[in-house]
């Protein structure tokens, strides 16, 4: 089967998370995932597409570099604030009652609520997607999807729940990749994919209130049945707390988050010696100090009016009672210390913090388990079962178009060069340390031909046009001199006959001409 990679990007208020995944069939393997500072967005909204651009440009760069690949298109999530959900209905007649009803239909009746749902004004307004709620047929009502395919009926109606967001939201997203040259494969509606992450069936077939804590945005997602029942987003988050932090603390809003990430805590009569800690923030003189408590009481004021908002919505969508499975908290914001015990105490019901299920495997570090990863894990799974193609491009490795080596084999040098070989190696007579035997030149056949030819190799004249008349060769005084017994060992290379064998000469001539005038300067010094 073949392998294909998916990269998904969450783009949130303080950070973007960036995920690529190696997808075989069904195998999932996460082996990129890291989250980046974000600029330019505000509620999960791109306010400022030129902002938001610079870190997410460095991300992609990053991620590239790293795996030494091309992303060439994404998939993202919309934007979860400023996001209303309204009802519609659809239904058909059927030209055929005694087939079965198909996926096919249900789909295209799906489409067909969200076509002829009217807008208040098409130039701002898009449709998110569609949830159907149940179907009716001839003689049923109140049926699920799963109950309604492959049923007989003449006729076939849907309700549906339709998410309606900004226009102007998604085309920010767009301007933003099209800049970077990278094309979106799809955008998701966040709430489903990251509930498809967190949740198991069990969980939306009993009933469960979804609570994603980002930075600017809380979302709640109510499920019942196996069906995502309501939705809506309060305009506040973790970003707000922190704030609050730098408010009271009179500090940069960097440090108030570090602070909060740090020592950060609701319920700070249940922080035990922890709360009598003092912090020492080391920015004008005199320092100032500020308790571990302190920080606490300004979090757990925050903490609990989102708890009441959320609280509040689950009572208006009028499923509060439900809720058998209870409350999951994910996103970012659920980590915040004593958060779920805060939110168990104040609403009555089971609450859990949802991390992203084991649905995939990870070569990378602990992160991508983290509340806060969840809709870029969820973007994943979900493309891949979309059967989104590859995502990325892979470079061919150096050697693939790199031309074969040519080999030189070592032959004995005791003997000549026989005709018919590919070519011989010489010294390179322009080379400092060609005595050393480290440089040379590969000459090849077509230069120096076979046999008696090989004395002119590297000379495309002829014999006779390039012979120079024969130098005298001095030769050394008739004198008894000591003279070293050559070796038996024979060298690893020797001069060849043409082209370079007045360098040999000249060398063993130069060598003699310089013992002759040593020894007449002997001869001198003992006749004195």
């Amino acid at each position: 089967m073949e392998e294909r990679y998916i990269a998904s990007i969450d783009l949130g208020t303080s950070k973007l998370g960036l995920c690529v995944a190696r997808v075989k069939g069904d195998d999932v393997q996460v082996v990129y995932y890291k989250e980046t500072p974000s600029d330019g967005i505000r509620g999960s909204v791109v306010a400022n597409p030129m902002k938001a651009s610079a870190p997410l440009r460095k991300a992609i760069q990053e991620a590239e570099d790293e795996l030494m690949i091309k992303i060439l298109q994404v998939v993202v999530g919309m934007p979860r604030s400023d996001v209303r959900q309204e009802t519609a209905t659809g239904g058909i007649d059927r030209t055929n009652p005694d087939e079965y009803i198909t996926e096919e239909e249900v789909e295209n009746l799906k489409g067909m609520a969200l076509e002829s749902y009217p807008l208040d004004d098409e130039a701002s307004q898009i449709m998110y997607g569609a949830v159907a709620q149940s179907f009716s047929i001839d003689d049923q009502i109140q049926l699920v999807e799963s109950d309604v395919v492959g049923t007989l009926s003449k006729n076939l109606k849907g309700n549906f729940k339709v998410f309606i967001g900004s226009r102007r939201a998604t085309t920010a997203v767009d301007k933003i990749f099209n800049s970077m040259g990278i094309a979106i494969a799809k955008k998701y509606f966040l709430p489903d994919v990251v509930a498809k992450t967190v949740l198991t069936e069990e969980d939306r077939q009993s009933g469960v209130a979804l609570v994603d804590i980002g930075a600017g945005v809380t979302s709640v997602a109510i499920y019942q049945g196996g069906i995502m029942r309501s939705y809506v987003a309060i305009p506040f988050g973790g970003k707000t707390i922190t704030g609050d932090i730098r408010t009271e603390c009179s500090i940069s809003e960097n440090l108030a988050e570090k602070i909060k990430l740090k020592f950060g805590a609701c319920m700070p009569g249940k922080l035990a010696s922890l709360s009598e800690k003092v912090l020492q923030i080391r920015l004008t003189e005199p320092y100032k100090e500020v308790t571990v408590k302190y920080i606490s009481e300004i979090i757990d004021a925050r903490a609990r009016e989102i708890i009441n908002a959320v609280l509040y919505y689950i009572q208006d969508s009028g499923l509060e009672n439900n809720l058998r499975g209870g409350i999951v908290l994910t996103g970012g914001g659920a980590s915040l210390v004593n958060f779920a015990n805060l939110f168990k105490e104040m609403s009555g019901y089971e609450v859990r913090i949802g991390f992203p299920r084991h649905l995939f495997s990870a070569s990378v570090g602990a992160g991508v388990y983290n509340p806060s990863a969840a809709a870029a894990i969820g973007m994943v799974l979900a493309a891949k079962d979309d059967r989104m193609p590859d995502c990325v491009t892979r470079p061919e490795p150096a050697w693939a178009d790199a031309p074969e080596a040519e080999t030189v084999e070592e032959t004995d040098d005791s003997t000549e060069q026989e005709e018919g070989d590919g070519g011989f190696y010489v010294p390179s007579p322009d080379d400092t340390d060609y005595e050393k035997g480290e440089t040379g030149t590969l000459i090849p056949k077509e230069e120096y031909g076979s046999g008696e030819e090989a004395g002119n190799a590297g000379n495309p004249e002829s014999p006779e046009e390039t012979e120079k008349p024969e130098q005298p060769v001095k030769t050394k005084k008739e004198k008894n001199v000591k003279t070293r017994k050559p070796a038996e060992s024979k060298p690893k290379m020797q001069w060849i006959k043409g082209k370079f064998k007045g360098i040999g000469e000249k060398f063993k001539n130069g060598v003699l001409d310089f013992y002759d005038e040593m020894t007449r300067e002997d001869d001198a010094n003992e006749n004195k």
